[in-house]
């Protein structure tokens, strides 16, 4: 059965069976990444060049984590050093960037950016939960790196699309 009525008061269970409320610091940063993942579902249904499934399981791990689960696995430096190098080749594929570019181009590009911002939110929400409960180092770096390699491959998707990035006019 879908759906229960046990959060139909604003409560939720964690995995622990503590009921908290469905506006904490801990629901809040997972559910933002639960969003991010749902848009990186978006991001490659309209990219013909970016495989994100990596990155939604690892999203899913960190959600685990998050919601005061143990998982298996755990999302750790060799996670975050994967980020790095795919940002570094989607990097070495683009144009050198010389000053802010407006989010948006071709299809695939504004849902990566979009992706992008709302990875920078899933971000606030894990440090504002880090300040109340220990959260590792390793959940918060992964998030931060995902960030910019959404930022890059926004870039990389406007570019081999042909679609020129375009600079906010102050």
């Amino acid at each position: 059965m879908v759906y229960t009525g046990r959060g139909d008061k604003g409560k939720t269970d964690l995995s622990s069976g503590e009921r908290v409320s469905k506006n904490s610091e801990r629901i809040e940063a997972y559910g933002t990444v639960d969003e991010l993942n749902s848009i990186l579902g978006v991001c490659g249904a309209y990219s013909d060049t970016t495989n994100v499934e990596n990155i939604q399981n690892e999203l899913h791990i960190i959600q685990a984590e998050l919601a005061n689960r143990k998982p298996d696995k755990k999302v750790g430096k060799e996670n975050i050093e994967r980020l790095e190098n795919l940002c570094d080749k989607y990097q070495g594929e683009c144009p050198p960037l010389r000053d802010f570019i407006l989010a948006g181009g071709c299809k695939s590009a504004a849902h990566f950016h979009h992706a992008r911002s709302v990875a920078r939110r899933a971000e606030r929400k894990i440090v504002a939960l880090k300040y109340k409960e220990e959260i590792r180092e390793e959940v918060l770096a992964y998030i931060n790196r995902l960030s910019d390699l959404l930022f890059m491959i926004a870039r990389y998707e406007n570019h081999v699309n042909n679609v020129e990035e375009k600079n906010p006019s102050y």
